[in-house]
């Protein structure tokens, strides 16, 4: 895995978006709610050419397939982790990452907007993740994947 950081310039935030192919969304809803941003951007993502894989153990499908029901279950090759869960929830998800085997993990977690807890950033970046906190891929994909 490559050297870790907490990722704020914007330079290197559209060179993500870019070359993303693969991203798993935690916290993924379905189409009951379709105007939820959790359903929302996963949707406009794939519409766009990217590989969605929804993680939500309390949703069975989104988007037209399976979702998976833990991070324990991704699997190698996602480009991005693009996390839809409360601030005080990540902690645990930062846990849950460190546990992953070093070919399991995704290359960067992107927590989406208001979305942010330094404390794990951190241990998640001195782990070798790159995290980017409080963006919206939305906003990031519309803008440079066009």
């Amino acid at each position: 895995m490559s050297a870790g950081a907490i990722i704020t310039d914007e330079a290197m935030l559209q060179a993500i978006v870019r070359d993303m192919q693969h991203v798993a969304v935690l916290g993924i809803k379905d189409d009951r709610d379709p105007d939820a941003p959790a359903h929302a951007i996963p949707a406009m993502l794939e519409d766009s050419g990217i590989d969605v894989v929804g993680v939500n153990p309390m949703v069975k499908s989104a988007l037209g397939r399976a979702t998976l029901g833990s991070l324990a279950e991704l699997p190698t090759g996602i480009d991005v982790l693009d996390v839809f869960r409360r601030s005080d929830a990540i902690p645990g998800i930062a846990d849950e990452l460190l546990a992953l085997p070093p070919m399991q993990r995704p290359a960067v977690v992107w927590l989406q907007t208001g979305i942010q807890h330094d404390e794990s950033a951190a241990r998640l970046a001195a782990a070798g993740y790159r995290v980017v906190q409080d963006r919206c891929l939305g906003v990031y994909a519309r803008r440079v994947r066009r």
